[in-house]
């Protein structure tokens, strides 16, 4: 297969995914909705708010000029799908506004035939990436977390007498005895640590 071919098969299909458009009645909102129709998409134009089914919707696009923050379900930058933002107005304000909502792509109106299948893909790209280093992060907090617990436990277990490495290994034979990780058998320790101590302190 040639590189062009390669490039191609990567790009995804976006017929028959659904775009909320968050816009009044208005010239650009027709032209929006004709160009999504002709590459596939099922539009749906939606005013003054997204409606209680709009966490289903694909891709949400959404009017700079006009919006704001009440007319969306959830709180600013946790959309959880791409948003493309139609920016008419570049006042500084209206600008940050969009910012704030993480807009993966933006539309310049008016609105004409070109510009909206690429601002689609871009904006699909951007939030994919986005998401994945918000799952990144989210999983190296609980790796920290749980290196926190394994630190916790062999102190535990230092103060109990125990060197360093008699308490690692100690921590490592209750892992194996009980086939959990040393994540989970340092947690099941340090719990059970903490509610003994609340057991003493109540009687």
């Amino acid at each position: 297969m040639s590189p062009l071919g390669q490039r191609a098969s990567r790009i995804p299909k976006l017929g028959g995914k659904c775009a909320l458009i968050l816009h009044r009645q208005h010239a650009n909102l027709a032209a929006l909705s004709r160009q999504l129709a002709a590459i596939g998409l099922d539009a749906r134009e939606v005013w003054p708010t997204l409606p209680a089914d709009a966490y289903e919707a694909d891709f949400v696009f959404f009017d700079v000029d006009m919006a704001c923050d009440d007319q969306f379900p959830w709180a600013p930058g946790e959309a959880p799908m791409p948003l493309i933002a139609l920016i008419g107005s570049e006042a500084p304000g209206r600008i940050e506004w969009a910012i704030s909502h993480r807009a993966d792509a933006h539309i310049l109106k008016p609105i004409g035939s070109a510009g909206i299948y690429s601002a689609l893909l871009i904006a699909l790209q951007k939030f994919e990436e986005r998401r994945a280093l918000v799952e990144e992060i989210a999983g190296m907090r609980v790796q920290i977390a749980q290196r926190g617990l394994v630190v916790r436990a062999i102190l535990h277990l230092i103060q109990q007498g125990m060197s360093e490495e008699d308490a690692f290994r100690e921590l490592r034979t209750i892992a194996m005895h009980e086939r959990i990780t040393l994540e989970m058998a340092a947690q099941n320790l340090v719990q059970g640590i903490y509610l003994r101590r609340n057991r003493r302190s109540q009687s």
